[in-house]
């Protein structure tokens, strides 16, 4: 299977070792679904947003290019290039005031666009969009948060699932989207982390 990991933190996949002042949960996190994927012989990609400089905001000649069904930002079209071959696409990312940060909206926003992740039907009952990432078997979210799981989920409305789920790869068609997430990691022991990411790592071995 060929997985695609998306990883969004601004300390990058490198951050990965637990080094203080110099560690990111997520990017262990990714590390982890990268080596466990790997492991079970899996075709892995990364595309590390804050290594590649990834600009988030949807230009003016971004949205001409969007109505046109075109590309005009090279890095965009190779991140496109390179979801319309994945099998599976894992994002990674901290949660920041209850949402993904702004590379990952960034991403949704020019990434996947008309014409290139989908196409819309005319005058179509029910659902309006098809789905041209036709190599996608699922879609998997792995978020990372201070707030309780809990109190995310009932007090916030779960808002990550509703942008990434159904607001996005549901509305467009894809299915098999599941989320895993990490919360009230600031708080936890560092044997409780270090299970965290043996539990990722041997979930992405099993992906199928």
């Amino acid at each position: 299977m060929r997985v695609l990991v998306v990883l969004d933190h601004p300390y990058t996949l490198a951050s990965a070792d637990n080094v203080e002042h110099r560690r990111s949960f997520s990017a262990a996190v990714a590390s982890a679904a990268i080596r466990g994927a790997r492991s079970a012989g899996h075709e892995v990609d990364v595309i590390d947003l804050a290594a590649d400089g990834f600009n988030p905001a949807m230009t003016a000649a971004d949205l001409r290019a969007w109505r046109l069904q075109e590309v005009v930002d090279p890095l965009v079209a190779d991140y496109q290039r390179r979801v319309l071959a994945a099998e599976h696409l894992a994002f990674v990312f901290p949660v920041w005031w209850e949402a993904m940060p702004a590379a990952t909206k960034g991403f949704l926003d020019r990434v996947l666009t008309k014409g290139i992740a989908y196409e819309e039907i005319p005058k179509a009952r029910g659902n309006p969009f098809r789905n041209l990432m036709t190599q996608l078997r699922g879609v998997s979210v792995q978020t990372v948060m201070t707030t309780p799981h809990q109190a995310y989920r009932w007090w916030f409305g779960d808002p990550v699932t509703k942008i990434m789920f159904r607001g996005t790869f549901g509305k467009i068609g894809v299915t098999n989207l599941r989320w895993h997430n990490y919360a009230n990691v600031t708080a936890a022991s560092d044997a409780k982390r270090a299970a965290l990411v043996r539990e990722t790592e041997q979930r992405f071995a099993s992906l199928r």
